[in-house]
Order: C-alpha cells, then sequence, then structure tokens
C-alpha cells in the first residue's frame, strides 16, 4: 500500500488533541476513513469536522479507555457504522506529576496513569483484535515513549507503564502471529503537546520550562511517522520507532541552548 489509505478505516483514541488530533487530520488527508474517540467531545467534534473536509468519512464519539463499558460501547457503535477497523491507534495516554515514590500521598496519581495508559491500551486492543483477525486485515499501533527505555527519576509509575507497553506490543505481535496483522510501537522523546500541562496540572510554565532552550518534537511529526507505518506494504511491519529531537539523547541528557 502506497501513502494513500484507499479508504481503510482507521481507529484514534485521545483524538481531540495532540498527537492524537494530528494523527487524524493527516490519516484524512490520505485517504482513511476514521473512527476518532476521546473524553472531550467538543473539541472532538471540531476535528471531525476539519478531517471530513479532506473528503474522510468520520464517526466520533465520547470515548475513556478506563471505563470497561465506555471502550466496548465505543467498539461496538464504530463496527455498526463502519463494518471493519482496519488501523487501531492506541493514543490515548497521560503522566500524572513528578513526585517521587517515597514521597508520594496520592496514589490517584498512579491508578489514573495505570488505568489509561496500560488498562486502556490492553482493553482497546481486546476489543479490536478479534475483528481484525475475522476481517484477516489490521494495524495495531501503540503509542510508548522513550520513558519505556530509560526511567528517570519521578516518573516511576509514568514510566513503568511505558515499560508496560513495550511489553503488551512484543506478547501481542507474537500472539497474532500467523494472521496478516501488523503492530506497531512507536515511542517518541519530547514533544511540545498538553503533554506537560495534564502532568503539571496546567502550571503553564512548568510545562514550558520542560522545553526551554531546545527544539522539541511537534504533534505533527509523530502523526508523520504514524503515517509513514500505516502505509508500507502489507508484508512489511515496522516493530519499534523510537524518534527524539536531536537536542535529545538516551539516558536523559537534553542539550539547552542558554538565552
Amino acid at each position: 500500500m502506497t501513502a494513500d489509505g484507499n479508504k481503510k478505516v482507521a481507529m484514534v483514541t485521545g483524538a481531540s488533541n495532540g498527537i492524537g488530533m494530528e494523527t487524524a487530520l493527516l490519516l484524512s488527508e490520505n485517504g482513511f476513513d476514521l473512527i476518532l474517540g476521546a473524553r472531550r467531545l467538543e473539541r472532538l467534534q471540531n476535528v471531525a469536522q476539519t478531517a471530513s473536509k479532506n473528503g474522510a468519512r468520520i464517526w466520533a464519539s465520547t470515548l475513556d479507555v478506563r471505563d470497561k463499558q465506555s471502550a466496548t460501547t465505543f467498539v461496538k457503535e464504530a463496527i455498526a457504522n463502519f463494518g471493519k477497523i482496519d488501523i487501531l491507534v492506541n493514543n490515548a495516554g497521560l503522566a500524572r506529576g513528578m513526585t517521587k515514590i517515597a514521597e508520594q500521598d496520592n496514589e490517584d496519581e498512579w491508578q489514573d496513569m495505570i488505568d489509561t495508559n496500560l488498562m486502556g491500551l490492553l482493553r482497546m486492543t481486546r476489543l479490536v483484535i478479534p475483528h481484525m483477525i475475522q476481517n484477516q486485515y489490521g494495524h495495531v499501533v501503540n503509542i510508548g515513549s522513550t520513558a519505556g527505555h530509560d526511567a528517570y527519576a519521578g516518573g516511576s509509575v509514568y514510566c513503568a507503564t511505558k515499560f508496560g507497553v513495550r511489553a503488551i506490543t512484543a506478547a501481542l505481535r507474537q500472539e497474532v502471529l500467523g494472521h496478516p496483522i501488523r503492530v506497531t510501537s512507536v515511542d517518541p522523546g519530547m514533544v511540545e503537546t498538553d503533554f506537560s500541562r495534564v502532568r503539571f496540572y496546567g502550571d503553564n510554565q512548568a510545562a514550558d520550562n520542560v522545553y526551554a532552550g531546545m527544539t522539541p518534537l511537534t504533534a505533527q511529526d509523530i502523526a508523520d511517522i504514524i503515517l509513514f507505518a500505516v502505509t508500507r506494504k502489507p508484508h512489511v511491519d515496522l516493530d519499534t520507532i523510537v524518534v527524539r529531537p536531536t537536542d535529545q539523547a538516551p539516558g536523559g541528557l537534553v542539550s539547552r541552548k542558554k538565552d
């Protein structure tokens, strides 16, 4: 398959903002129809309206991947509308805080990351994979992180969830072996989206400090990589794609220019 979706159907979670939004828009520009889910329905509808101008058929609905009933209903209604799901982009995810383990007094932060980044991804995959097997075509794209390769202080649970995404992706690749289903993990480094604002509970200064003095990746950069992965020939499976900005190296090293 070339860089033309040929009206394949892509489901994108967390599609109301950031990487999910840019992935939806780019896929719609390249011939894909879209199933879009996110918790913020108004923002999601704005994304759907923009994507539809590219000629894509769109179905968008509220989705909370942390909630079993929400996810089950979403997938059931999506299949009723489209009849198939060719691509699943497991993008919904978040980080909460930078509190060290011994200093943590709010386990809700940990639970939110585990429920979203791990259980949500597992849940959506479990619901969609049987339909891909039945249709004899599919591609699961999990959005991981370089935090799943290099842990850092204050990010223990977030990093654990992203290490977990790596393990789930690797296991899934083995589990679907023999079916025409591809499994890819896209693991970005520093990407400037609302990610840090969510992590720091809306503290714009703290979020801006994360990217100060360096040039981070953009959501469009990651969307472009996702598009590349899902438009390879059917026998080509890009297992793991690790991408960092030029100003970032493994081990938590960042080159920052001084004012």
